[in-house]
């Protein structure tokens, strides 16, 4: 089975274009007229996805304003092929070429056209503006900038930024205005080409769609759903406990649920309602299930979000402590309580979706839902293998997608684009303000400026390099004012003791909600604890050494070796973060093998029962995060 992203060389991953179906072929050759169609190349990895709904119509814009017409790919089969960028960066492929890039820029919240050499081809004979031709300059043109006096024509107003078609003689070239159409010619550096290369006459699809697309690869997407449905059944045939698909409202489980469906008679939908769902996802899902006849039950987080945002402040990409207060603990609950023998979750998880998931297999598991196995059925394809699956089989799918949504999830996501947001705006103004004046009133108490809300610094806790660059040509400082969340003062570090041993002293401000009995149940999984409720002080004895955590927040280490006493140093005041911080999700209780962990208005532990495996520790969000907290 030929996969795209099996074919990636020097960043570059391979696709292939039917000229007679006008579409892209999945398989070896188009299924309707037996091409073997022509190969293409763009940007790896190639998780390419068809351009749907409302999305043909902003591609359709983009191109007039630019160029002032887009009869070239009008009515014609448009693919998308995300690319790295500060936010939404998409390949537009049409005709069996990448003709340009759409980009939201973060700046001033609107969306750019970058024009590649295909689409300058395409578009040179039609174009009614932002074309320029220039005169007989000598020498290789190529990423060169060209002075105002060598331009010989204009067509059209443009501005600064503005994609340009540049004409020398029989060459036609993408390129980019460095100045505005009316003082352009005075301008020292007023063009700069990007390439520029003979009219090429490249291959014009037929007008093409959805149709088009099906039906050329019919024979391959019934070839991946055969093996799907194989996997499936093969694993399923020697268990005997219920089959579940956990339905969340996206393409992917849509997808794995249409092979389950072939592969197993009865079926149950897990949905898991974070309680920032878009409401028409809560809408679709249980139409879905109505219309289908199945069985959906649901984990509920309630207000989880709202409860926790204020201690823990926004969720970022590298900061997701929302997923396990109000996805995993929701689902774990679910299932201990539903399914209290086990269950096989077949799951939407693709390779080609995160880089987390990329070396995902057929079967896996979640080590702290100890009930469930997860299979995967579709683990290798790609998103234009999905939507090709969803329309060959005439499965309903969220109308999200149609309102321009590459991913569907939690309205307000850190992981969704600044350019998804501003389509929540569009449909649901009071959500998105709502999370806008958080966003705002959260800044304004770390002394963090408004842009922080308005250009999604909030969804990093530590900044890539792209927005770092972005800060610095935008001159924002985005360091929070000191005092304004959980830190760490030290007092003295890790260094040798005249007694002997080493020792580090410290003090942690953390917001205080619970009462300091929690502290010592949140040391008592680290190692013997004696505790003091009247001068609130728990002393902590391990094999490799003691310390002591004082309600105020004070932490005393004392241990052989440098190591050992960073070492407890760390368990200690992740254990007082812990006590403090605690979100109730109840992972760690439902993954305790020794039932030692309950939740109680926060972490309780059975000291008598517990054996300090540190599954516990390992499971909790907050230590988790201990580093970003």
């Amino acid at each position: 089975m030929r996969k795209m992203a099996d074919n990636i060389a020097h960043g570059k991953v391979e696709g292939r274009w039917c000229d007679v179906c006008g579409t892209l072929i999945l398989g070896k050759k188009c299924s309707f007229c037996g091409s073997a169609g022509r190969d293409f190349e763009m940007n790896s990895p190639g998780d390419i996805r068809p351009c749907m709904g409302d999305s043909i119509d902003i591609v359709a814009d983009v191109f007039k304003r630019s160029f002032g017409t887009d009869a070239p790919i009008s009515g014609r089969m448009m693919f998308f092929n995300k690319v790295p960028g500060e936010d939404r960066s998409d390949e537009i492929i049409v005709h069996g070429e990448v003709i340009g890039v759409v980009r939201f820029d973060i700046r001033d919240n609107s969306l750019r056209l970058e024009l590649r050499q295909a689409g300058a081809d395409i578009f040179a004979e039609t174009a009614t503006k932002n074309v320029v031709s220039i005169g007989n300059i000598p020498g290789h043109l190529k990423g060169k900038v060209v002075n105002g006096t060598d331009i010989t024509g204009i067509i059209g107003d443009f501005s600064a930024g503005d994609p340009l078609i540049v004409r020398k003689g029989k060459k036609v070239g993408p390129g980019t205005s460095l100045a505005d159409s009316t003082n352009i010619r005075r301008e020292e550096r007023a063009v700069r080409i990007k390439d520029m290369n003979s009219v090429e006459n490249r291959p014009m699809s037929p007008p093409s769609g959805r149709e088009e697309f099906v039906r050329s690869n019919k024979a391959y997407l019934e070839s991946i759903e055969m093996n799907a449905v194989s996997d499936i059944r093969s694993f399923v045939s020697k268990k005997d406990v219920p089959i579940t698909v956990s339905f969340s409202g996206g393409k992917d489980s849509l997808a794995a649920y249409g092979v389950a469906s072939k592969a197993v008679d009865k079926l149950t939908l897990l949905f898991i309602d974070t309680g920032l769902e878009f409401p028409e996802t809560i809408e679709y899902t249980g139409r879905f299930a109505e219309e289908n006849g199945l069985r959906m039950i649901k984990a509920s987080a309630g207000n989880a979000f709202w409860d926790n945002v204020g201690m823990f402040g926004p969720p970022a990409k590298d900061f997701r402590w929302c997923c396990k207060a109000c996805k995993l603990g929701p689902v774990t609950e679910l299932i201990s309580k539903e399914f209290p023998k086990g269950t096989i979750t077949v799951e939407g998880n693709r390779m080609l979706e995160s880089f987390s998931r990329s070396d995902i297999g057929f079967v896996s598991k979640n080590p702290f839902v100890p009930n469930q196995t997860n299979l995967n059925p579709v683990r290798a394809w790609s998103a234009a293998e999905v939507w090709g699956y969803i329309w060959l089989r005439g499965l309903r799918y969220n109308p999200l997608y149609d309102r321009d949504f590459e991913r569907i999830g939690c309205y307000l996501c850190a992981s969704c684009l600044a350019s998804e947001w501003r389509n929540t705006e569009r449909l649901h103004p009071d959500m998105y303000s709502e999370w806008e004046a958080f966003l705002h009133e959260y800044a304004g108490s770390k002394g963090l400026p408004k842009e922080y809300a308005d250009m999604g610094f909030w969804r990093w806790k530590v900044l890539p390099p792209k927005m770092i660059q972005i800060a610095r040509e935008t001159g924002l400082d985005l360091r929070p004012k000191k005092g304004t969340g959980p830190s760490v003062k030290m007092m003295k570090g890790a260094s040798p003791c005249a007694a002997g041993g080493y020792s580090m002293e410290a003090v942690i401000d953390v917001p205080s909600k619970r009462d300091f009995s929690y502290a010592e149940d949140a040391l008592n999984v680290i190692g013997d604890v004696r505790y003091s409720p009247e001068f609130e002080i728990a002393l902590l004895r391990t094999k490799n050494g003691r310390s002591k955590l004082f309600g105020g927040g004070q932490i005393s280490v004392t241990a052989e070796t440098k190591k050992d006493a960073e070492a407890l140093f760390e368990r200690t005041a992740k254990a007082l973060i812990r006590a403090e911080m605690c979100t109730e999700c109840g992972i760690c209780a439902k993954g305790c093998p020794k039932k030692a962990v309950t939740i109680k208005g926060g972490f309780r532990v059975d000291p008598k029962r517990c054996s300090r495996c540190g599954k516990c520790e390992r499971s909790c969000m907050v230590v988790h995060y201990y580093d970003r907290i």
